[in-house]
């Protein structure tokens, strides 16, 4: 890399990083902010979730904005966002103004995060380059949840909840400096936006990531989870029809007809379900289990933090190694697979911590593998104006099975755990546990081997 690479380097993972971090930071605090800010017990999940459906859901319209109007104006407005919003979050006294901030943050963060990928992938030619910078990139995601988790939790206890929302002023305020004089203005690619399609696919996605969310709080037969289900399928419908006649479409359907771009993203959301699954799992398994306090469980979670990045420094070399970034997709969700689901036969006793960390290590180095073999193959052989639009899918792809993974995993263990409701609370939540880390295993195989079936080299996949 030249130095002027590195530096853009460096301001993207930074603001790749922080995001990471954003979305996280939070959750830890949410007991502590309910008591202050009089949220009801049954509302507080929505401090997380208020953030994830506004990230989810606008994704792809920000990615798509970014190649007509060009990356560096959507990036740069985002941080704008994220600076604002992180202000108004730290400063609220009621539970309605700090949700309204959290919606802010994840807007921002549908508008950096592709904007920012599309930024990198044009700063760096197709080729290793690039996927050291993919690597790099993949590393600084899961080990900014990870970060955020454990930061979340100091600032909490130290200082103030509201210092999860102060800390980004400084480095959105950095970050906001540093960019105009490192990138270009980049070019845009002209057209006009697709109204139609940006409503339908925003507004069914939010529908659905809701209805997903609302089943993990009032189980998959509740009717406000049906209906928002069912809403959300029928616009996703009505966005597929919109996208076949319009003269400039959303997402043209020749980019998402490429089996790089369809079955890379299908990869990219098995890794992250079975991630975000596997860390709500193994925190139910350490404190209710074995009976570690939250602290401690947040510290164990660094061996994790030590595994993405570890995964995210040699994933470019493997695929080098391999020969292609498919490969290392298969090959991470395999590991990824096989180490979640050997979890399965996790048992109560204290001494099996060391075992679970082991292999919540290998499988978090996985993860992170596969995550860059995800971006590399979504994002190859595409041309620069369709970067914006790719990104954006992957960006979806990543905040949609975020939010998704953990109401599935815990559905299935809490139906588990009322099965043997005449069984010990603790026999009965580790069977629960188990149970779902099995089928969380299973599903990553499964994908792992579909992948492998029916995604081809890049050559051959970027002629389809």
């Amino acid at each position: 890399m030249t130095k002027r690479q590195t530096l853009i380097l460096l301001l993207l993972l930074g603001a790749q990083f922080t995001l990471a971090v954003d979305f996280s930071i939070m959750n830890v605090a949410v007991p502590v902010i309910g008591r202050e800010l009089d949220f009801a017990t049954e509302n507080l999940q929505w401090i997380a979730t208020a953030f994830a459906l506004s990230a989810a859901g606008f994704s792809l319209l920000f990615g798509r904005v970014a190649d007509l109007i060009g990356p560096r104006k959507v990036f740069l407005a985002g941080l704008v966002l994220l600076t604002l919003s992180s202000l108004a979050g730290g400063l609220v006294d009621s539970a309605g103004p700090l949700l309204a901030a959290r919606v802010a943050q994840g807007l921002a963060t549908a508008m950096v995060t592709p904007a920012g990928l599309a930024l990198l992938i044009t700063s760096f030619p197709e080729g290793p380059l690039r996927d050291r910078a993919l690597g790099l990139n993949g590393a600084m995601l899961s080990a900014g949840f990870t970060c955020g988790a454990i930061l979340g939790g100091f600032l909490t206890d130290t200082l103030s909840w509201r210092w999860g929302f102060f800390i980004n002023i400084p480095i959105g305020i950095l970050l906001i400096v540093v960019t105009p004089l490192l990138l270009q203005g980049s070019r845009s690619h002209g057209g006009k936006l697709d109204i139609p399609g940006a409503v339908s696919v925003s507004a069914g996605l939010i529908a659905l990531v809701y209805g997903i969310s609302a089943a993990g709080q009032y189980g998959w037969g509740d009717p406000t989870t049906l209906i928002s289900l069912a809403v959300g399928i029928v616009l996703l419908v009505v966005f597929g029809f919109v996208e076949l006649n319009a003269s400039e479409p959303l997402a043209p359907l020749r980019v998402l007809g490429r089996r790089s771009v369809t079955w890379g993203n299908i990869g990219g959301a098995a890794t992250f379900i079975g991630f975000t699954a596997m860390i709500f799992l193994l925190t139910l398994y350490l404190q209710e289990v074995l009976g570690y306090s939250a602290i401690a469980t947040g510290l164990t979670f660094g061996v994790l933090g030590v595994g993405a990045f570890l995964g995210g420094v040699t994933a470019p070399r493997w695929i080098g190694a391999l020969g292609s970034s498919r490969a290392v997709l298969v090959a991470g969700l395999l590991v990824q697979g096989i180490t979640v689901g050997v979890l399965f036969f996790a048992g109560d006793a204290r001494g099996w911590l060391y075992g679970v960390l082991g292999l919540a290590f290998l499988s978090s180095y996985a993860h992170v593998a596969a995550i860059v073999g995800f971006m590399v193959t979504a994002t190859s052989g595409l041309p620069n104006e369709q970067q914006g639009l790719a990104t954006g899918i992957t960006t979806l792809t990543q905040q949609v099975s975020i939010t998704i993974g953990i109401p599935i995993m815990s559905a299935i263990a809490t139906a588990q755990i009322r099965s043997m409701s005449s069984e010990p609370v603790k026999a009965a939540t580790l069977s629960g546990i188990n149970l779902a880390i099995l089928v969380n295993g299973l599903i990553l195989i499964a994908v792992a081997l579909l992948v492998a079936l029916f995604l081809r080299n890049r050559r051959t996949a970027g002629r389809h």
